[in-house]
């Protein structure tokens, strides 16, 4: 069975796992302050906090936006649940808007309808590690600066609706000869076992806020905010005399570990020159193969101003339903090829619909859904199993089509 996406760990990676382990610091420490500090230098941001996920990310920057009951993120309707959960956790509204036709991001005309003085942060997801469009975004919030209604210190400093990327799948990717991390207010990524990027569970914070806002200075606050509100770590507290502490404000456990720190080191070390290229070259074979075909729609991932990082290989099927999708995901499986859809909308899911959100009011979402199909694409892929994967599509798509569901 070909697997989806399993990480590629080497002896490399082994190896500074032992070291962290054996070096008597396995909790947040060296390694994690090492690996914020490269994570800015890749990305050009002004400062970076690496966390235990994606998702206490987004919440933490949320809640320090102060974001509450009463207010409203707009987010696409196309996107995993954990961007739409962490407003529910903050007491807010999310407003989901529906997203491009061609390349799954979130529609600019889309945003723009929906905001409202309520608005106070928008969200948007660069879907498979291709960004979305974030000159367009920014100058948005901007032309609606005078409808701003601000309520707390921060949002007083910004001054507009605050631009909170779900960077999760983007981290490498470029817009306009910038990496993501430094497209935007503040971006978040995610270091799960899946990425391209792992450091097995993980996250990192990527501010990149304008004046008069400081970034070191939120960096300082978030690392508080993000450890039960204790104004020391533990290896601060090492230092002679400096035991005790303080507790400021009752926060969050959501630290990054030195053991997770030592992969990502690696990873991000040999992530441009290796792990992008290995992805790269698996997208140019499937496009490649697909492009032959007038059923297969191909997922975009370069333009004249921005490259993918090549994290999802996303391929729709042309007029075909979603029971038919289904139909051919199954015969896939059949042929021992693991796929996967990315993602079933937040809107189709039980507890927003409960809410009452309907998949109806986002008929480029549901369409784009209907018809998508992600394959594999991993560091140990090989050429072998890539003609495997392309063979197997063509023979279920073709078989599908042909039975006509």
């Amino acid at each position: 069975m070909i697997p989806f996406s399993p990480p590629h760990i080497d002896q490399k990676i082994i190896d500074e796992v032992n070291k962290a382990l054996l070096s008597g610091w396995i909790t947040t420490g060296p390694r994690t302050k090492l690996f914020e500090k490269e994570l800015t230098k890749y990305c050009g941001n002004k400062a970076t906090l690496c966390l235990n996920s994606a998702t206490a990310g987004l919440e933490i920057i949320l809640r320090w936006f102060g974001v509450k009951e009463g207010d409203e993120v707009i987010l696409p309707a196309y996107t995993y649940s954990a961007t739409a959960n962490v407003i529910i956790h903050c007491g807010a509204t999310p407003v989901f808007v529906d997203v491009n036709a061609t390349d799954f991001n979130i529609a600019i005309d889309q945003i723009e309808k929906a905001i409202t003085p309520k608005t106070k942060v928008i969200m948007p997801v660069d879907f498979g590690g291709y960004p979305c469009d974030y000159e367009t975004i920014n100058a948005l919030v901007l032309k609606y600066k005078n409808t701003f209604i601000a309520e707390t210190n921060e949002q007083k400093m910004l001054g507009r609706i605050l631009i909170l990327s779900d960077s999760a799948h983007s981290i490498g990717a470029s817009y306009n000869g910038k990496k993501t991390g430094a497209l935007t207010d503040v971006s978040v990524f995610s270091f799960h076992a899946v990425k391209n990027l792992s450091t097995a569970e993980g996250g990192a914070i990527a501010l990149n806020l304008p004046e008069p806002l400081n970034n070191e200075n939120i960096y300082q606050e978030l690392c508080i905010k993000t450890l039960h509100g204790q104004n020391k770590d533990a290896l601060a507290k090492t230092q002679k005399g400096n035991w005790r502490y303080d507790i400021v404000e009752a926060g969050y456990k959501c630290n990054m570990t030195d053991i997770a720190a030592a992969i990502g080191l690696v990873e991000l070390e040999r992530y441009d020159n290796d792990t992008l290229k290995n992805r790269k070259h698996i997208f140019e074979l499937y496009d490649t193969a697909f492009s032959r075909y007038d059923w297969a729609q191909l997922p975009i991932h370069k333009s004249k101003n921005k490259i993918s990082c090549y994290h999802l290989y996303a391929l729709r099927i042309k007029r075909i339903t979603e029971i038919q999708r289904d139909a051919i995901i199954k015969e896939i499986f059949d042929k021992d090829v693991s796929v996967n859809v990315h993602f079933i909308p937040v809107p189709m899911m039980s507890y927003y619909k409960g809410l009452g959100y309907n998949i109806k009011n986002y008929p480029v979402t549901f369409d784009n859904y209907s018809r998508e199909i992600s394959l594999p694409v991993y560091y140990d892929l090989t050429e072998e199993q890539i003609k495997s994967v392309i063979d197997a599509v063509i023979q279920s798509v073709e078989k599908v089509l042909i039975i006509k569901i």
